[in-house]
């Protein structure tokens, strides 16, 4: 079976690759071990935004009499909330079958190994063999979770992620061990359902990668929702006891045993590069990825990698974006190179977090002067009448030329705000060009006029 061009995995990064391509007139086969879309669309990225929804469904009807709406107790019925997901999830597969028939492109179901620069060989679930050519492999295999040696995930009471959206009843209590966006989501979520929730975070603070104004926030909203946090705390040994786990843990004060029914492991993933014939080819890895170029072509001309199994954001967009370089690439285009930070990340607990380019610390470890406005969603018109007055943005200028730096959102529906911030960077956008750009009025998405107007001293509404 011969082809223009392979592509090893079906995520969010290698079916954009393969449509791309096949929009550039090559012929083209996915190779999916599992199921079409990857772990983003069946298990990551819009499974949880299904559950997440339901949660903050739910936090609203139990909140309605604030709008003046009268409803009786509100009930939340968990089986329900995860048939939903798992729904959205099965609808949205769907989706990129459709997607691979108008394009013409091939699916083939089954294990791929590369056995040179240009053979593919694909073992099928009832151990069948074959072996497809092409000018150009594209590696897209993705990432799983992460497992510590104090962690061994037992699929039953020592969950991921994959596990923790499709439990068959809730749990009364549950430990999750590590603060960035799957964490976080999932304790937010089974907290919003009634599950007693205990986070337990490494590193001296959560979601650790955001601007520390981001973190803090965040602690105090979600400490007063009722999750119980644990910072610069590290999970030693789980021990099964019962229906339930105890885990030891050591804190900066001394070492506690937590109990609950389950516990969330959510420390982060592992490239899925094992087996996949990259040692036998001679390509390149350093620290658990895929080394690449610019155009995300590996040191094997021909063969190329995108997405989690590379360096940089393991984020659906990013792979998106370098999955559409690579075919742009390998099609004789000169695409345009990936700005990694100028790559948003966003986190949908409730309230929600935003952001991109530099936190404040990194612009000053980059020796940048800065200017800094932070505007409250307090006093905002829209957010006041929405009932959603928590949280802010935080602004990052270089004082001397005015260039955007970088920008912190921590609120409702901050992650429908950030991409005007992206844009703003990618076009070289300074304070001045934002001060004057008119903001409709009244949104939320004024707080990025008003968080600049207050870093150059012109603030009007605060």
């Amino acid at each position: 079976m011969t082809y223009d061009v392979i592509v090893l995995g079906s995520g969010p990064g290698g079916y954009p690759a393969a449509i791309r391509a096949s929009q550039l007139g090559k012929k083209v086969v996915i190779v999916e071990r599992e199921t079409l879309g990857g772990i983003c669309l069946n298990w990551g990225c819009i499974p949880t935004k299904a559950l997440l929804k339901s949660a903050q469904v739910y936090e609203y009807a139990k909140h309605a009499a604030n709008y003046g709406i009268e409803v009786k107790e509100p009930k939340q019925n968990f089986e329900s909330i995860i048939s939903r997901s798992r729904g959205i999830a099965e609808k949205m597969n769907k989706g990129v079958q459709f997607l691979m028939r108008k394009n013409k492109i091939d699916v083939i179901m089954g294990n791929g190994k590369l056995l040179s620069a240009n053979k593919l060989e694909v073992t099928a679930a009832d151990g069948s063999k074959q072996i497809m050519e092409a000018k150009n492999i594209i590696i897209a295999t993705g990432a799983r979770a992460r497992e510590l040696p104090a962690l061994k995930l037992d699929g039953k009471k020592i969950v991921e992620y994959r596990l923790a959206m499709s439990l068959p009843k809730q749990p009364k209590s549950m430990i999750v061990v590590g603060s960035g966006a799957i964490g976080t989501e999932f304790a937010y979520f089974y907290n919003s359902m009634g599950t007693k929730v205990t986070m337990v975070e490494f590193l001296p603070r959560i979601v650790p990668v955001e601007d520390e104004d981001i973190s803090k926030e965040l602690e105090k909203s979600l400490k007063k929702q009722g999750i119980s946090i644990m910072t610069g705390s590290e999970v030693t040994k789980v021990e099964m006891k019962g229906d339930g786990v105890n885990a030891t843990v050591k804190t900066p004060s001394g070492e506690v045993t937590l109990e609950a029914d389950i516990l969330l492991s959510a420390v982060g993933i592992t490239a899925n590069i094992e087996n996949i014939g990259l040692e036998q080819v001679g390509i390149k890895t350093d620290k658990g990825r895929i080394i690449v170029d610019s155009n995300q072509q590996t040191n094997i001309p021909g063969v190329y990698a995108i997405g989690d199994c590379t360096p940089h954001q393991a984020l659906a967009h990013k792979a998106s974006k370098e999955g559409i370089n690579a075919a742009e690439h390998l099609a004789g285009k000169k695409p345009d190179h990936i700005d990694y930070n100028n790559v948003p990340g966003c986190t949908y607990c409730s309230p929600e977090i935003a952001s991109v380019g530099y936190t404040e610390q990194a612009a000053r470890e980059a020796g940048f002067e800065l200017k800094i406005g932070k505007f409250s969603f307090m006093a905002s018109g829209k957010a006041t009448a929405s009932g959603s007055t928590e949280g802010f943005v935080k602004i990052i200028y270089d004082a001397k030329y005015g260039e955007l730096l970088g920008c912190h959102m921590i609120g409702n529906n901050v992650t429908e705000m950030i991409a005007e911030v992206v844009t703003a960077r990618k076009l070289e956008t300074t304070a001045h060009e934002i001060l004057n750009a008119i903001h409709p009025h009244p949104t939320m998405s004024e707080a990025v006029k008003e968080a600049t107007a207050v870093a150059y001293g012109e603030a009007t509404d605060i």
